[in-house]
């Protein structure tokens, strides 16, 4: 009697080129449609997390966006108030690999109409100029300028050390223009190291992955060395994401901070998108047990009046008698985090500020 072996040839298919095509159907295909702006900023953003981490996703993973992309034209000349989406989602995917001239057709259109003449911000005309630039069109604002006021912004750290996000996110972003996506040196001084530090203390200290991972990113393109303690954490939070599939589940998620998450686990070198993935509609639900000192923080502080000082060696003891045991250990934890703590704090306590406004 003879024995038959059967060998099972191994697939040909990259493990993560599979695990990355069935995310990318997931976001193109199966959560939203390509007429939302909801659909734009979702696809926009994990092309561009792949594009700036060098990771390739395969030839086929990008076929679920042929469609959309052969239609950019007309639909960037219909929706022209898009027109940063849909260049940013024209340069990713052939620089990812599409086949195609379409961006630098749309950078030229853009250029000739003029479009960032149109944004207010300057974080807005700035990521114009960054994408326009990439296929070698300089855009008509005074660049200088612009990036002088951006870099005032930066540098003033007492904004960073208050509770305010679009702050906080503006100066991520910053960072991620200036510096091309960790591509070249942004040259930021002391002062705008240091509010990175102040905005990363206090998404710490909300516990906020989303905000906290951007924030390590930007510290990691200016060249700083993120503090090990908010790194361990995100990878611990990144790894407990739960992913739920179907055709009817609910968008309304965490997808953002899954996916900064995983953005920042490819920056440290970690790997990324690690989870398993289906070709049809996901959800992405981070950890729900957070604890969450903020609130009991401010609170105390707030009700501290003319007690209130901006010394934390002496605010200590009365932050130990009023937080809770479970915010009183993330409070420890950002201590010990950072060599800024203290001067974070002397900001966050407003105890120079006058008493009443006249």
């Amino acid at each position: 009697m003879t024995n038959v072996i059967q060998l099972t040839p191994p697939s040909r298919i990259n493990p993560q080129e599979a695990r990355l095509g069935a995310l990318l159907s997931c976001f193109a295909e199966h959560r939203r449609f390509g007429d939302d702006v909801f659909w734009l900023k979702e696809n926009a953003e994990i092309l561009n997390i792949l594009e700036c981490t060098g990771t390739k996703p395969g030839a086929d993973a990008l076929d679920a966006y042929a469609p959309f992309y052969a239609s950019l034209e007309k639909r960037m000349r219909f929706f022209p108030q898009y027109y940063r989406f849909f260049l940013s989602i024209a340069l990713d995917l052939e620089d990812l690999g599409m086949p195609g001239t379409h961006a630098a057709q749309l950078v030229d259109w853009a250029h000739q109409q003029n479009l960032p003449q149109a944004e207010l911000s300057d974080l807005q005309r700035l990521e114009a100029v960054r994408l326009m630039s990439r296929r070698g069109v300089v855009a008509t604002n005074d660049i200088a300028a612009l990036e002088q006021r951006a870099r005032t912004f930066m540098a003033r750290s007492d904004t960073f050390a208050l509770p305010n996000k679009k702050a906080a996110y503006e100066l991520t972003h910053l960072v991620f223009y200036l510096s091309e996506y960790g591509r070249r040196d942004p040259l930021l001084g002391d002062a705008a190291k240091r509010s990175l530090h102040f905005a990363g203390l206090l998404a710490f200290i909300e516990q906020n992955a989303d905000l906290l991972s951007e924030i390590c990113i930007a510290l990691h393109y200016a060249g700083e060395t993120p503090p090990a303690l908010w790194t361990n954490w995100l990878k611990r939070e990144t790894a407990l994401f739960a992913i739920t599939d179907g055709p009817t589940v609910s968008v309304q998620d965490d997808y953002h901070e899954f996916l900064v998450c995983n953005w920042h686990q490819a920056v440290s070198g970690d790997a990324a998108f690690a989870k398993g993935f289906v070709h049809d509609r996901m959800r992405f639900d981070h950890s729900p047990s957070r604890a969450t000192p903020m609130r009991e923080m401010s609170e105390a502080m707030f009700n501290l009046d003319d007690a209130r000082s901006g010394d934390w060696i002496s605010m200590r003891p009365q932050m130990e008698d009023t937080l809770s045991p479970e915010a009183m250990t993330v409070l420890a934890q950002a201590e010990t985090s950072s060599v800024h703590f203290e001067d974070f704090f002397q900001g966050f306590a407003r105890a120079d500020t006058p008493k009443r406004l006249h």
